[in-house]
């Protein structure tokens, strides 16, 4: 038998709290209540054990094994990142999915002009909900809180695994991730940050993925002048600034 805990007893919580807090319990549960054919149908909806439509050289499938080889302990051990392998490029395809309610478009190194046709891989109520409850990620209470994006909503989530080495997992070196979309109301980008073996005392996805993603996303948005969603906090007072003399002002209606 192999015990499964959190950091912290979280009591009873719901799914927007199991993703903002990465509860390991919740994300249990939630994988053992649901039928293992679903799980993996949904999984493959979203590009993942399959190469994409990219034509990138040497581009790795992943691994997804088929579900009827799947037990009680392997799937929670799936639900917490492990039993399979996903590509950056596949995660942040999937994530391209849910921003764009459910659409799986082709992926392309190539700059396309206007939206591309694509499949339906989710349903769009459900994509909505899920970006909703993947905001909470990126609160002062969840585990992105780094990846927050000012004057834009973020919806995200945040990844921490004991890396792959031959013969199993290492206990001692991790990946660290963060994806997400944004603006959370109108999903212009989707990208995925993954650290390979980070260090300086830090391991975990919201310290060392989720500020990068605030970095790169948040200066990608507004070289794409991508209007905010969110207000901005500013002081009520601002600093004094120096003296520039007179000073002329205009408005424009």
């Amino acid at each position: 038998m192999k015990i499964f805990e959190d950091e912290h007893n979280l009591g009873a919580i719901d799914i927007a709290t199991v993703l903002a807090k990465s509860s390991n319990v919740g994300m249990a549960h939630i994988a053992l209540s649901l039928p293992p054919q679903q799980i993996w149908t949904t999984l493959t909806h979203l590009g993942f054990g399959q190469v994409t439509t990219g034509g990138y050289p040497g581009e790795s499938a992943g691994l997804l094994p088929a579900y009827a080889q799947w037990r009680p302990i392997g799937i929670v051990t799936m639900s917490h990142g492990y039993g399979l392998s996903v590509t950056p490029l596949q995660l942040a395809h999937a994530y391209a999915t849910i921003g764009g309610f459910g659409v799986a478009r082709p992926v392309s190194f190539l700059r396309v002009e206007g939206s591309q046709p694509g499949g339906r891989a989710l349903g769009e109520p459900v994509c909505h909900e899920l970006i909703a409850m993947l905001e909470s990620v990126v609160t002062a209470e969840g585990t992105g809180k780094l990846a927050a994006i000012p004057g834009y909503r973020v919806s995200g989530k945040t990844g921490t695994a004991f890396k792959a080495i031959a013969g199993g997992y290492s206990t001692d070196r991790y990946m660290a991730v963060f994806g997400g979309v944004a603006p959370a109301t109108a999903p212009r980008l989707a990208a995925v940050v993954v650290i390979d073996e980070p260090g300086a005392g830090q391991h975990m996805g919201g310290q060392v993925a989720a500020p990068v993603f605030s970095r790169v996303v948040g200066g990608a948005l507004r070289l794409l002048a991508v209007a905010p969603d969110q207000p901005v906090n500013v002081p009520e007072q601002l600093p004094a600034g120096p003296a520039l003399g007179n000073v002329r002002t205009a408005s424009l209606r």
